[in-house]
């Protein structure tokens, strides 16, 4: 499946360690998961827990209503896996480092020059 971008997608977590994260429903006026990635795709994540972070790329199952935790772009614990207790939140974002914008003097800015244009 495919890499998919989502507003306002949001879920509470009660998960240990450092596996995959088995949600718990969505966060206020946010939608689940389930409502905002769909099945099988992956999407851009930070965990938060306490006051640890996480931000990588997992992908979403609806079978258990997990997140795995694919690719760790940055992390309060140095580029690793957060080992979460307790309550986390996760939410879809969308990680600077892979951000394509217009910097300050209106240039295209891209973190990685290998892309193509369709």
């Amino acid at each position: 499946m495919g890499l998919v971008l989502t507003d306002r997608v949001k879920e509470t977590s009660i998960t240990s360690g450092t596996g995959s994260i088995t949600l718990t429903g969505a966060f206020g006026g946010f939608v689940s998961f389930l409502a905002g990635i769909g099945n099988g795709n992956t999407t851009y994540y930070v965990i938060e827990n306490d006051s640890n972070f996480e931000i990588g790329i997992g992908t979403y199952t609806e079978v258990g209503n997990t997140l795995s935790r694919d690719t760790v772009l940055s992390s309060s614990s140095g580029g690793s896996k957060v080992d979460l207790s307790g309550v986390s939140f996760v939410f879809c974002t969308y990680p600077a480092s892979k951000s394509v914008h217009l910097d300050a003097n209106g240039r295209l800015s891209a973190p990685d020059t290998n892309f193509s244009l369709s």
